[in-house]
């Protein structure tokens, strides 16, 4: 008569294996935020990026206005009025993005694939957070200005990672460095 069931050798191999999958898996479940910090970082590359080709694109002034409270910031439209005889009034026009918070394009950092991400320490210069660029993608001090901007730094923090994304003046060029301390 044959009995059914397993030999020790064999569940010996079932659980050898299920523990390497374990060892393997469960370090990698804690990457996982890591991975949203790093997605938030790349976001915002990709949209200033962006924010620059499309002033490029157009021939018309782009921002990107910060709002560290918020943990948010929209890419708009810089629209200048009464420049002719006084100081000029600037407002930023978020632009159209169709799955954008009310059609606008804004980026909240809170949402589910950013969960953790935190935007702060914004300085590109200007009082309000702005990284404005020129008809030529040129950043620059602010949304009627022809001076270029001395650049800028913004860090993204979360899930004991810290990011630091510089824009170069002049040319906006980008880079982004992993940053050991807390912050500046």
């Amino acid at each position: 008569m044959r009995r059914s069931g397993y030999t020790l050798i064999e569940v010996l191999i079932v659980v050898t294996i299920m523990g390497i999958s374990a060892a393997i898996l469960i370090p990698s479940l804690g990457d996982a935020n890591v991975l949203r910090i790093q997605a938030a970082v790349r976001t915002l590359v990709s949209d200033i990026t962006f924010a620059q080709t499309d002033a490029l694109g157009y021939q018309q002034r782009r921002a990107i206005v910060y709002n560290e409270d918020e943990n948010r910031y929209s890419i708009c439209e810089v629209q200048i009025t009464g420049a002719g005889g006084g100081s000029p009034t600037i407002v930023y026009e978020p632009l159209f993005h169709p799955v954008g918070d009310d059609g606008r394009y804004t980026v909240d950092l809170d949402l589910n694939e950013f969960d953790g991400a935190e935007l702060y320490d914004v300085d590109f210069g200007t009082s309000d957070n702005v990284l404005i660029f020129d008809e030529l993608g040129t950043p620059v001090d602010g949304g009627a200005s022809t001076t270029a901007s001395t650049g800028g730094t913004l860090y993204v923090r979360g899930s004991g990672s810290v990011f630091r994304i510089d824009i170069a003046p002049y040319t906006a060029r980008i880079t982004v460095e992993r940053v050991i301390a807390a912050g500046p």
